[in-house]
């Protein structure tokens, strides 16, 4: 004889089901070379006959070639808000380039724009003006699912071969058709745009931004600031001394994530700015260095003292020489926009005004206490 089912595993099985059902239905709106797009993009962006790849992240680029140069393209990525683009590059660079970029505003409205890339900043960047030759057929853009779809034509001079396209999002939608910066982009290379897949993709963006930035704030930010900490602050020993210690370990752990992130970078794309390397290696060994000297540093009366100090001063100043020198850089191979050189070239100019300005008041008190015969303190790590 039949039983009744407990309700208990009634109900357990009902929650199994629901979640089931419920990643399935997840699962179906995302994008797939699979999928079928005549159910929601017109002609002839609903052909059978696309060429499909997914090139980066959550980002399917789709494109065949109708004939006499022209490449039907849709590009899809998963959307919540902001913009997606491609962009048509010579060179691989952003700079020059010419972009389709399209979005879904506040009140659902879907917009489509070719964007010319003339520099960095947003004011540079300028929409409908471009490179790219569009075709009578009216592009679209679509929300279906949880992806948008770009789609459009192109109709190329020669036959389209090979080619360099850079595919971005950012998350902030265009406010009058101006672009918020991008959040993170890529690079994809073809060597047949017309029927090839990318020979190859990414370009790690955002792990040179971290690199870059972990760089500039351990070893040419907080650096200095613990130097400037332990000369100018003398008389506030032991304040001084606990200062300068926690600055430049922390500086130091920061840098040395840069340098980590960095050898992450060079393994990924073999990058050969050899001076900017051996400068990294360069502070590494120096800060490492001075890491050691703290762990074996002479009591204060030892006559070895004197020796350590001098070690101690020489060596650290010439590790935040060859630090900022290669912040600078790597700023300028790294292609950075105008803020990273506006911030830490700001930063810098205060550095040296603020330790001029101290220094000549350091050198005139020392001249004053020696006419008076007075002992000025000195500092843990300073002679």
């Amino acid at each position: 004889m039949a039983t009744a089912m407990p309700t208990q595993v009634r109900a357990a099985l009902s929650m199994v089901i629901i979640v089931l059902v419920g990643a399935a239905a997840v699962e179906a709106q995302r994008d797939a070379c699979g999928a079928d797009l005549s159910t929601f993009l017109p002609s002839p962006f609903s052909s059978s006959r696309f060429h499909c790849a997914p090139v980066w992240n959550s980002f399917i680029l789709r494109h065949f070639q109708n004939g006499d140069n022209i490449m039907s393209i849709v590009l899809s990525a998963t959307y919540t808000s902001g913009w997606v683009g491609i962009g048509f590059s010579s060179d691989g660079k952003m700079v020059g380039s010419s972009a389709m970029i399209g979005w879904i505003d506040n009140h659902g409205r879907a917009y489509i724009k070719q964007y010319y890339l003339r520099g960095q900043t947003s004011s540079a960047v300028k929409v409908d003006q471009g490179n790219l030759l569009t075709t009578d057929t009216r592009p679209a853009v679509v929300l279906y699912g949880d992806n948008i779809y770009l789609a459009f034509q192109l109709n190329f001079s020669v036959q389209p071969a090979q080619q360099h396209i850079i595919v971005a999002s950012s998350a902030i939608t265009p406010n009058k058709f101006h672009l918020a910066e991008h959040d993170d982009k890529a690079t994809l290379s073809f060597d047949d745009f017309s029927s090839g897949d990318p020979v190859s993709t990414y370009y790690p963006y955002q792990l040179k931004r971290n690199h870059g930035a972990l760089a500039m704030f351990g070893w040419g930010i907080l650096l200095p600031l613990g130097a400037i900490v332990a000369r100018y602050l003398r008389h506030k020993d032991p304040l001084s001394y606990y200062l300068h210690v926690l600055m430049q370990f922390l500086g130091y752990i920061i840098g040395l994530a840069g340098v980590v992130s960095g050898i992450a970078l060079y393994n990924r794309i073999h990058s050969n700015f050899t001076i900017h390397r051996g400068l990294g290696i360069s502070v590494l060994a120096l800060g490492s260095l001075q890491v050691i000297a703290f762990f074996l540093r002479p009591n204060p009366d030892s006559k070895a003292r004197k020796y350590w100090n001098r070690y101690h001063h020489w060596l650290g100043r010439l590790c935040l020489f060859f630090a900022a020198v290669n912040v600078a850089l790597g700023i300028e191979i790294g292609g950075a926009d105008m803020s990273w050189k506006v911030i830490y070239g700001a930063f810098i100019s205060v550095i040296l005004i603020t330790v001029t300005f101290l220094e000549i008041k350091l050198w005139n008190m020392l001249a004053k206490a020696s006419t008076l015969g007075i002992q000025m303190p000195t500092c843990n790590f300073e002679t």
